[in-house]
């Protein structure tokens, strides 16, 4: 029997208040990387898909953003 999948972690990278891009109104936007990894038997073994997104804290809507712009406002 062979047990595999995909796990996705999401890890919080930081917080800046920028305008969103959703709603229009300037408010903190919560900046993660979410990394999906293959597991065999229940341990991770490699990364199939990274991406950054910024989510509102006022209206809650969520949105990709490319790896450069999220470098750029991690340093912040």
């Amino acid at each position: 029997m062979l047990i595999f999948g995909l796990r996705t972690v999401a890890h919080r990278l930081g917080v800046v208040t920028l305008v969103c891009r959703n709603c229009g109104n300037a408010a903190a936007q919560v900046l993660s990387r979410r990394v999906t990894k293959f597991s065999l038997f229940f341990v991770p073994l490699f990364p199939v898909r990274t991406r950054h997104e910024m989510q509102c804290t006022f209206c809650g809507a969520s949105y990709t953003v490319s790896k450069d712009e999220a470098n750029r406002l991690s340093v912040r």
